[in-house]
């Protein structure tokens, strides 16, 4: 197997995009605790709780709204086969195999880590894509199991959650003047309608930050699947497929499983009405453009015998 180079424009996005996160969260974190007269102490051991119980229930959540049942080696024998093989590659644990009961073609991976790890494929993607193109997809999600990306979403995204449902609560507070701040006194519409200001910030910057995210990964499980199977063509050709499918698939099926973007290898509902800006994904064209390149570097590093 070739060897798999870092992506260092893509590290440094992704270290970007952390920082700035955090510093919006340690904002959050330090205004939550004036406003309700609580330390800094009490406020962290309540993330650290919520944060646990996220990742804790992560999987099951996704595997439960995406209606995937586990399945057997005497079920799907090649699936299996096939992810067995891309396991021993990276050098990772075989993951569980998982089938989502949808026409819809998608895959996607979940889990808490390498050894609780979970690969799905749809029903509609095993129809479409022959055993090189679904090695393709399979690699991009033994990938993301590798990057421990599944963990580093649902991190991220904690007090995005957090700063909603903040935003909420103030909003009704602010509309029925109820609500308490500052160590329990009844507080003012003004200072309900402050929290709100400060949730909605943290919300839609965490909310784009994360999609910048979600994209560079999606960058970096191509590039790192294309170098596992050393084939980076059978993904773009799967990518393509897919893209395809997914673009003439009635919109009632999408509805159902939309909300499960930020997993899927391509968007459930990517829409042209979408801006880049708050997609999960980056745009086919520009994925299969990069694997494109991948290819090339391969076939010279062929022929110069590296």
């Amino acid at each position: 197997m070739p060897n798999m180079q870092r992506d260092l424009q893509l590290t440094f996005r992704m270290a970007i995009s952390f920082l700035a996160l955090t510093l919006i969260y340690l904002t959050f974190l330090g205004f939550i605790a004036m406003y309700f007269g609580l330390g800094i102490l009490p406020i962290s051991i309540i993330a650290g709780l919520m944060i646990g119980a996220q990742w804790y229930f992560s999987d099951k959540i996704v595997l439960w709204s995406t209606g995937t049942k586990l399945v057997t080696k005497e079920e799907y024998p090649i699936l299996h086969q096939i992810i067995e093989n891309l396991a021993q590659k990276a050098n990772l644990p075989k993951p569980k195999v998982g089938i989502m009961t949808s026409d819809i073609p998608n895959a996607f991976a979940t889990g808490k880590g390498p050894k609780s790890s979970v690969i799905v494929a749809s029903l509609g993607i095993l129809k479409i894509l022959d055993r090189d193109e679904l090695e393709g997809v399979l690699s991009h999600e033994m990938t993301h199991i590798r990057n421990h990306d599944v963990t580093i979403i649902t991190l991220a995204s904690l007090f995005s959650t957090i700063a909603w449902f903040l935003m909420q609560s103030s909003m009704f507070s602010t509309m029925w003047g109820g609500g308490y701040g500052y160590g329990g006194r009844q507080q003012q519409g003004g200072n309900a309608f402050l929290v709100l200001i400060v949730a909605g910030i943290v919300w839609f910057l965490s909310f784009l930050i994360i999609r910048a995210i979600s994209r560079y990964r999606e960058f970096a499980a191509d590039r790192g699947g294309a170098y596992l199977t050393g084939k980076p063509m059978n993904l773009s050709r799967a990518l393509m497929k897919i893209s395809g499918e997914v673009k003439v698939a009635p919109t009632q099926e999408l509805k159902k499983i939309e909300g499960m973007n930020a997993f899927f290898i391509i968007p459930a509902m990517s829409g042209e009405t979408i801006a880049r800006f708050f997609s999960t994904h980056p745009p086919v064209t520009e994925r299969v453009k990069r694997l494109m390149r991948i290819e090339q570097d391969l076939r010279n590093s062929d022929k110069l015998g590296i």
